[in-house]
This record gives structure tokens, C-alpha cells and sequence, in this order.
């Protein structure tokens, strides 16, 4: 569609459509890298202005922002919102953000934020909106806010909503005390530790009713104060209750007048005062006295929430969580209430210019994502209108053209009507998995690139012999995929039980609809929701009341299939007609396909989190053949991939979602990108591999405890561990094996382990942390790290390691310039600039010290200019020789970095071409080129090098190595004259031939990778 096409809409005559879409275009600001940075309390808005001069010297375009409108105090990632219209106090506020967005713009670089529309934080003291809720119940304005089911299974929950808070059981803390009823600031709140739970209005009469006889036997029946006391308590009393939706507004107005006139009254008048501190000290109770607890246990039973052992939330809690953690309530953001109130200070950001894109987390817990993305993407375009004609012009008839207009635009990801700010979501794709084609945005936010590219550096001709060596060590003989749905079934037993019987009672309602299907029973509805979510092959499908994409349809009767194969003795009956209801099937009323949708929307929201907590946070860590492959969004059975396969979702990047983000280390990640590469490695030398690691177990037996005839830890664990020691060895740290290893990185590898064990969920789990396994677990590591016997291990450990480690920084340096050169926009998660050989969070999310990459960088300066003398390819050389302190993979960061935003045209509209590489050596080599017809660049990196180069390789790898093997380039553009932007080197190549020959010898010789730019 050309510009002449877009511009000819129905608009009202006030917008001229070509003006508009020209202003769109140059406001929207696609990025051609971005860096997120990790606030918190130890880093705010100044401490990011601080180092945007050196992002920008580094070459990032856009800074990538975690989370930071108001949140809990103490954060240390910001997705546990309390106000999304206001910035984080503790990172600065208004005034220190200035600083930062003044700084961006002065640099001209664009920020992109992580916004959470799915959910935010549940605490009664710091979210107001959840606050209300509390004290008002359904009667509280924000109670359509949260997605709470107000009429629960449980009788004694209708009304009310759960709060599994409790460390312990709910009686025991009431007798001991611990849960207390208080009077503060003319208010009742019941205070548990630090927590602070407000009070139904309407039950204040309740206390201030108790021991009134004494009161009006120390005042007098005369008393003014007793006359407005009892007035305010029948006046409390007569307050519609909770439950009373239709009078709510009546209530909220009569109920903070009544608060004020209280305060005022125990204000002036002392008698009562001290009558309502006396009668909660009552309330109070005595412990070790029971009776004297029932005040106030009868007093908290007849407020609108119920608090609970957080224990209990698995299985009775009412409220949609982010997946199982009870502290974040899921939104109703298709409400448009709850989307504005979210969105405005967002918006208004916008507007400003001061946020230029957006990172959508957990698209997929909403519960129409394409709905919401149209929404957001209307409200950019209204604002870029009003900003273009003037707010008068932008009146409800002006925004449903508006609406209608960017809807009929070209589909295409980086249409600039379509999608007129740069928008990418968190999505995890399933292997064949695409984002749908309609979504209004830019394309995910990197997982699926970073397994494609992780892909290309596992030896999958060597995948059979490494299962077999993990099932020799570990005892573990199951498939990958029974593990999954051993997992996905035990996580809907456990953590998210709640929402399948929520689920199931839903479906219940409707099988009550027709004679045909009331017999099927409420147990084997929810088995059968059950089986087919644990055979649900993605995270979601997208029905919207609208029409059933082909591919949803596909995955829904597949779940279905296997769900039924899978369970020949439950009655195919109840699964043909969860089939029907999951595809909106059959002759209905308006009610019944009001209630099946309804329930459907609701079943896609509960996929996801069973898949995300199923696979990534349990089966990642039960199932260990090669933990490089355990990544969010990874597939750990399919074991490596060809090059033409990485090539192959290149292209079809390039084609459908050319400005996606290129991730390869992020704040989800389970292990850093270098620690990745270095595991990797096991891949193409199993037989080694196999040899250390049998070793080391011997060497460990006695480290190992006895459990009721088990090993603690066990085979499984222990193998965790070995892989995990390898790849996050500090590159730096080049100990003696009679040395200690620094107590740092021993609690590093304490803490990793006991989280991967109880991730597991075999031998300990977080609800039900086994004492002696996980003692077993922390002993383990520090013996055989700083124990007695350490010297024999680590004299083994540590020449392989060293070895390992080398071979890793090879597949390293290759991922990253194929990440730099590849279709779509490169993100840098924070320190990864140099080695990332960080573990899952909270490891992850440690400080970067930035002073000290601005200085590397600065030192490299000289090396950047790309000059071709032998003293700058000598510099470059020694940076690789000194690989350990990060330097060079600095410098190719920077070089690419550099040379993207130098030519952002052809990085985001140049064609992608794969290179091959003619001799023996085609398998190890990846190579590509880029090129918009004027300028061309060309990517080359090794892979699967380990025997090629042998352990003992030197550096520079000698040019021999790759013998007479060369890339060939077509004769469509073939510049003579070539620039190395890594090593400044020049290659002059013939082209008569109508092609072009590049010798790796050549290209190599410097450096194990090269990105080449034409000159000529």
C-alpha cells in the first residue's frame, strides 16, 4: 500500500490524512539497539542520566527501562506496581526522571519502557485502589478493577476475598496475639508484623456498640458527646453493607463524611476516647485465654476479606494472580475504566516525547490482547492527531474515524498508521510458533531469536550420546515431554489448583444450561480441563468472540486428541464436549454463548501460567541433558539446529517483524548469555564431558548425605551443579587448586542450587521446603568447592574448565556479531557488554559497575576508529589474547553497535542473505550479508569449533585452521573494496568473475569473527 492509498480515508476535513501520517512518521522513533537497565532503590533516574553518555558512546539508540511508576518501597524489579500514575518515589520521583529524559534527549537517544498492564500489587498500605476493595468490598468502585470472583465455590468466601498473608494458620496467630485489631488517626485496621488491613465502615458499630452501657453510665444519658456517639453508631449501622453494589456511590459519600465526624468527636472528647481504646484492648484478647479471642475472631469474619495461611491460597484463593504469586493481583484491563486509570500518566509520557516505546509484559495474561493492543495504539495515534491539529479537533466522531482509519492500514509490523509507536511484547513462542500477523506492534521482545541463535552453537549430532550419558549419571530415563506434562499436571494440583476450580465451576454453570449435558459431574469437568491444559502444546490461543483463527482451532483440537489418548479411562463424552465449548461450537442462545465465551477467555488466561510454571520453573529443572537449552522459550529435547534453519527465521524476521528486539540475555533469563556459550561446548565433546563428570562424582561420594536411603543431593542435582560450576566460573578468576574459592562465588553457587531444587519439586519445593535435603544441598557446594578434598577436584576441574571457557568465548563473540548484523533491533541487557556469566534472578539483577566499563570503553577509543595500520590490528589482537577481562567483546559490542546506528537504513530495511561457505569447513561457519543496494555488510562467525581448533589453540586461531575455505558472494552487489569495522583491516577483492571470493583465511586472521562493510 503507497502513501496515496494510506492518505485517501473518510477523516473529518479538520485532518488532513497525508499531513498526519508525515507527522506519525516523524515522531515514531524505531530503535536500531536497545540497553535495559534494572532500577531500584541502589539505582534511580540520576544514577541512569549518569551513564547515558556512555550508552551513547557505546552506540545504544534507545535505553530500555525496567518497570518504575510507583511501586512496593524496597523493590528490586518494579512489576509489583502500586500506582501506575506516579513515578517510583524511591528512584527519584518527577524531578530526578527530568534529569534522566533531559540527558536521553540531549544524547538523542529514545527510552523504551517495561509497562505492566496484567497486574500490579496487592497491599492494603500502599495500593489504594486494593486498599478500597478491602474495606468495601463489592460495593468498592475498584472492585471491577482486579479479577476477583465475588461468588466463589466456598460459601464462606461469597463476598469476600481471600488473603493468604499468614505465615502461619490463621487460629494459632489469632490466640498468640498476633493479629491485632488497632485505632489510629480516627480509623480500625487490623495489623499483622508489618501488614495493615483496613476495616469495613459499616462494622465499626460493632466496636463502638461494646461496653456502651459503661459509657453512658461515665458520661450521663445527658451528655452532648453520648447523643452524637449514638448517632454516629446507628448512622454506621444503617450504612448499605458491602455487598449492596447498587448503592455503593451512596455509601462511599455517606461513609467518609461518618469517618471525619468519628475522628472529630474522639478528638474533642476524651470519655470516648478512651471507651474505644478500652474496647480494643478488649477485642484484643488475652493469650492463653481462647474465649477471649472471639470478639474479635466474629469481628474480622464480617469484613469483606478473609485472611488466611498463605499455605491455603493454592487452593482457595479468588483472585487472578500473576501466575501463583499471591502478592500481584491480575487486572480486568478490558475494562476501559481500569485501561484508563492505568494508561494516563503512560500516555502523557508519550505525548511528551519523553517515552518513545513501549515493552508490554505478560501479554498473554490478558484477557483480550488484541483488543488491548488496538486500544493502545488508537490512544498513540489520538494523541499524535491532537498534537498535529489541536486537542478541539479530537471530539468522539473525530476518534472513530481515527479508529476505523488505522485499523484498514497495511498489517504490516512497522507501518507507521498500524503502529505508530514502537511496541514490542514479552511473548514466548513455541517452536513453529509465529505472533499473530494482526497485532498491532513491532514483534516480541527477543526470546525466540535467542534460541534460534543459541541453537546454532549445540552439536546435535552428538544429542543421542549426551541423553544417554545424563540418564547414566542421573537415573533419569524419562522423555522431555513426560516430564512437561508431569509438571503442567502437578502445577495444576498445587500452585494454580484455585483457578482451576474456578475454571471448572464455570464450565459447571454451563453444562447446567442443557438437559443434554447436566449430568456430567463437577470432577470430571475439571479432569477434563485439566488433561487438556496439560497437553496444551503453547501458552494460549487468541479467540475473541470474533472468529477462530485456523491455527488456534488446530491447537485446540490437538490438546484435545492427546488429552483423550492420554486418558483412555475417563469418558471421551466430557472432552467432545469441552471441544465444542473451546471452539464455540454448536446451536446457541444468546446466554449460552455469552457464558461459553466468557469461560473460554478465562481458560486461555489459565494456559499460559500453567505452561510458564509448568515447563520453565519446574520441568527446566528436573530434565538437565544440556542446560543451555533450559532458556525461557526453549526447547530443551530439540537439540541444536542447522545453520540454514537460523538463516531460515532470519528471513522470516526480515519479512514479517523486521523491528523485533534481538535478545540474548535478559532479566527472565535462567542462565547469562556467555554461560550458554560455555555449555554449549559439552555439545561437541560428550566423551570428555562424560569422563570429568563421572570423575568428579567419585570424588564427591562422601560428600553426599544419606537420606532414608537416597542421596542428598541427588544425581539429577548434583549434574545441575557440574554444568552449572562450568559455565559460571568467573573469567577472571585464576586460582591455584590449593587456593580457596572467594566465598562470593560459592554463595552464588549455594543459592543457585538450593533455587534449582526447589524449583524441582521432587526433594524440597518453596511451599514445602525440606530442612535436611536442602542442608545436604548447601553442604554439598561448600565442600566440594572449599572442603577438605577441594584440592583433588579443582586440580581436574580447573584445566577443563579453562579449556571449556576458551572454546566458550569463541561461540560468545560468534553469537554476538550474528546478533548485531541479524534482522531486527539488538538488545543489550545491562552489563552484558562484557562477560555475562550470571545465573537465574536474583543473581541476574546485581549492580553493574559502569564506571568501570566507561573506563574500558575509553581506553578502547583508539581501537574504534577502524584504522588499518599493523599497530591498531596488533591492539585488537592483544585484546583477544586477553580475553578473561572482557575487553574485546567490548569492543565488537561497540564496533556494531556503532556501525548500526551509522546506517540504520540498511540494518532496518536491508536484505538478509546467507553466505555459504564452499570446502569442508561449511558446517562451521555461519556467515550472512546485508545489503540495501548501496552498501552491503557481512557477517562472519564460527561455530562447533572445539575439535576443529583443538584444546590447545593459540590466539590469534591460526589462519591455517580454515585452509582454503572461503565465503562467495553473488554478483548482484559486489563492492572490490571491504573494511573490517572489528580489525580495521582492508581486503581488496576480484569481482571479475562476476562474484567475489573471501578466503577465511583472510577474514580470520586477526580475530576468530569479522563484520565486513563495503567501501566501494
Amino acid at each position: 500500500m503507497n502513501d496515496a492509498e494510506i492518505c485517501s480515508p473518510g477523516l473529518p476535513a479538520a485532518i488532513d490524512a497525508a499531513a498526519l501520517l508525515k507527522f506519525v512518521r516523524e515522531k515514531r522513533h524505531v530503535p536500531t539497539s536497545t540497553y535495559r537497565v534494572q532500577f531500584h532503590n541502589g539505582f534511580g533516574f540520576r544514577d541512569a542520566a549518569s551513564i547515558v553518555a556512555y550508552l551513547s558512546r557505546l552506540g545504544i539508540d534507545a535505553c530500555y527501562c525496567s518497570p518504575y511508576f510507583q511501586a512496593r518501597p524496597g523493590t528490586s524489579h518494579g512489576y509489583d506496581i502500586c500506582d501506575h500514575g506516579r513515578l517510583h518515589d524511591e528512584l527519584g520521583g518527577e524531578t530526578d526522571y527530568g534529569v534522566f529524559t533531559s540527558a536521553l534527549s540531549e544524547a538523542g537517544m529514545g527510552q523504551i519502557v517495561d509497562f505492566v498492564p496484567n497486574h500490579m500489587a496487592v497491599d492494603a498500605v500502599h495500593n489504594r485502589w486494593w486498599r478500597d476493595v478491602l474495606e468495601n468490598g463489592p460495593a468498592s468502585p475498584y472492585a471491577r478493577f482486579f479479577d476477583i470472583d465475588w461468588d466463589p465455590v466456598k460459601a464462606e468466601l461469597r463476598g469476600k476475598v481471600l488473603l493468604p498473608v499468614l505465615e502461619d494458620h490463621y487460629g494459632l496467630l489469632l490466640e498468640r496475639g498476633e493479629i491485632r485489631l488497632a485505632w489510629n488517626e480516627g480509623r480500625f485496621t487490623v495489623t499483622h508484623g508489618p501488614m495493615h488491613f483496613p476495616i469495613d465502615p459499616k462494622q465499626y458499630s460493632h466496636v463502638l456498640q461494646y461496653r456502651l452501657d459503661d459509657l453512658t453510665e461515665r458520661l450521663g444519658e445527658q451528655h452532648p458527646d453520648l447523643a452524637t456517639f449514638r448517632e454516629l453508631l446507628q448512622a454506621f449501622y444503617e450504612l448499605p453493607g458491602c455487598g449492596e453494589v447498587d448503592c455503593g456511590e451512596e455509601r462511599l459519600r455517606l461513609k467518609d463524611d461518618l469517618l471525619v465526624r468519628l475522628d472529630r468527636l474522639v478528638v474533642s472528647s476524651p470519655q470516648i476516647a478512651r471507651h474505644i481504646e478500652e474496647n480494643v484492648r478488649r477485642y484484643n484478647g488475652e493469650p492463653g485465654v481462647r474465649d477471649s479471642f472471639d470478639l474479635l475472631h466474629d469481628f474480622l469474619e464480617a469484613q469483606p476479606y478473609r485472611l488466611a495461611y498463605w499455605k491455603v491460597a493454592h487452593d482457595e484463593i479468588n483472585y487472578r494472580r500473576f501466575f501463583h504469586i499471591q502478592e500481584l493481583g491480575g487486572l480486568r484491563m478490558e475494562d476501559e475504566a481500569v485501561f484508563e486509570a492505568t494508561h494516563r500518566l503512560l500516555l502523557k509520557l508519550v505525548r511528551e516525547g519523553r517515552v518513545t516505546g513501549i515493552r508490554l509484559d505478560h501479554l498473554d495474561g490478558l484477557f483480550d490482547p488484541l483488543k488491548y493492543l488496538e486500544r493502545f495504539q488508537d490512544e498513540v495515534l489520538f494523541a499524535r492527531a491532537a498534537e498535529r491539529f489541536g486537542d478541539d479537533v479530537i471530539d468522539s466522531g473525530s476518534r472513530e474515524s481515527l479508529r476505523q482509519w488505522r485499523r484498514q492500514q497495511d498489517r504490516r509490523s512497522d507501518h507507521p498508521v498500524r503502529c505508530p509507536l514502537y511496541l514490542v511484547a514479552e511473548k514466548i513462542l513455541a517452536p513453529q510458533e509465529s505472533l499473530p500477523a494482526d497485532w498491532p506492534l513491532h514483534g516480541s521482545s527477543g526470546y525466540d531469536f535467542m534460541n534460534d541463535l543459541n541453537r546454532l552453537f549445540v552439536d546435535s549430532r552428538h544429542g543421542e550420546e549426551m541423553r544417554d550419558i545424563y540418564e547414566r549419571f542421573s537415573g533419569n530415563r524419562q522423555r522431555y515431554e513426560d516430564v512437561v506434562e508431569e509438571c503442567k499436571r502437578l502445577i495444576t494440583r498445587s500452585v494454580l489448583a484455585s483457578e482451576l476450580k474456578m475454571l471448572s465451576r464455570e464450565l459447571n454453570r454451563i453444562c447446567e444450561l442443557d438437559r443434554r449435558t447436566r449430568d456430567y459431574t463437577l470432577d470430571s469437568l475439571r479432569e477434563a480441563i485439566r488433561e487438556v491444559v496439560v497437553a496444551f502444546p503453547v501458552y494460549r490461543t487468541y479467540f475473541d468472540g470474533l472468529g477462530i483463527e485456523p491455527a488456534d482451532r488446530e491447537i485446540v483440537d490437538r490438546a484435545v486428541s492427546r488429552a483423550m489418548r492420554r486418558n483412555p479411562a475417563m469418558s471421551p463424552g466430557v472432552f467432545s464436549f469441552l471441544h465444542e465449548v473451546l471452539l464455540l461450537g454448536g446451536e446457541l442462545s444468546e446466554e449460552e454463548q455469552s457464558r461459553r465465551l466468557k469461560f473460554v477467555m478465562k481458560f486461555q488466561q489459565y494456559t499460559g501460567p500453567v505452561e510458564a510454571k509448568g515447563v520453565e520453573d519446574t520441568a527446566f529443572y528436573r530434565y538437565g541433558v544440556l542446560l543451555s537449552l533450559n532458556e525461557v522459550g526453549g526447547k530443551p529435547d530439540r537439540f541444536g539446529d542447522s545453520i540454514e534453519a537460523f538463516h531460515g527465521a532470519n528471513r522470516t524476521r526480515r519479512r514479517e517483524w523486521p523491528s523485533a528486539m534481538l535478545a540474548t540475555a535478559t532479566h527472565d533469563n535462567k542462565r547469562g548469555e556467555d554461560v550458554r556459550a560455555r555449555i554449549n561446548v559439552l555439545s561437541e565433546i560428550p566423551g570428555e564431558w562424560e569422563r570429568h563428570v563421572s570423575r568428579w562424582r567419585q570424588l564427591h561420594a562422601a560428600h553426599r548425605v544419606d537420606l532414608d536411603g537416597e542421596s542428598a543431593p541427588a544425581a539429577a542435582d548434583e549434574y545441575v551443579f557440574y554444568q552449572t560450576l562450568l559455565g559460571a566460573w568467573p573469567a577472571d578468576l585464576d586460582i591455584d587448586p590449593s587456593q580457596s574459592v572467594p566465598d562470593e562465588f560459592v554463595e552464588r553457587m549455594r543459592e543457585f542450587l538450593l533455587k534449582a531444587v526447589r524449583e524441582a519439586n521432587l526433594h524440597t519445593s518453596w511451599m514445602h521446603p525440606i530442612d535436611a535435603y536442602e542442608g545436604a544441598v548447601a553442604g554439598f557446594v561448600e565442600r566440594t568447592l572449599n572442603g577438605p578434598t577441594s584440592r583433588d577436584f579443582l586440580e581436574d576441574f580447573l584445566p577443563f574448565q579453562r579449556q571449556v571457557a576458551r572454546w566458550g568465548m569463541l561461540n560468545s563473540l560468534a553469537q554476538l556479531v550474528l546478533k548485531l548484523v541479524s534482522p531486527g533491533v539488538p538488545d543489550f541487557y545491562q552489563g552484558t557488554e562484557l562477560w555475562d556469566l550470571n545465573l537465574v534472578d536474583p543473581d541476574n539483577r546485581r549492580s553493574v559497575d559502569y564506571r568501570h566499563r566507561n573506563e574500558l570503553l575509553a581506553q578502547l577509543e583508539p581501537l574504534l576508529v577502524g584504522d588499518p595500520s599493523e599497530d591498531h590490528t596488533r591492539g585488537v589482537g592483544e585484546l583477544l589474547r586477553r580475553w578473561p577481562d572482557g575487553r574485546i567483546k567490548l569492543l565488537i559490542t561497540a564496533c556494531g553497535l556503532r556501525l548500526r546506528r551509522q546506517f540504520p537504513d540498511l540494518f532496518r530495511d536491508g536484505d538478509y542473505t546467507a553466505l555459504a561457505t564452499n570446502g569442508p569447513l561449511r558446517e562451521h561457519v555461519v556467515a550472512a550479508v546485508r545489503s540495501d543496494g548501496n552498501r552491503s555488510v557481512i557477517a562472519v562467525a564460527p561455530r562447533r569449533v572445539a575439535k576443529l581448533i583443538g584444546p590447545d589453540f593459540s590466539l590469534p586461531i591460526d589462519p591455517e585452521t580454515w585452509g582454503d575455505s572461503a565465503l562467495t558472494l553473488g554478483a548482484s552487489f559486489v563492492p572490490t573494496r571491504w573494511r573490517n569495522a572489528l580489525t580495521g583491516e582492508v581486503l581488496e577483492v576480484d569481482t571479475t568473475a562476476g562474484g567475489a571470493t573471501f578466503p577465511l583465511a583472510d577474514v580470520l586472521r586477526v580475530l576468530p569473527v569479522a563484520i565486513l562493510v563495503s567501501e566501494a
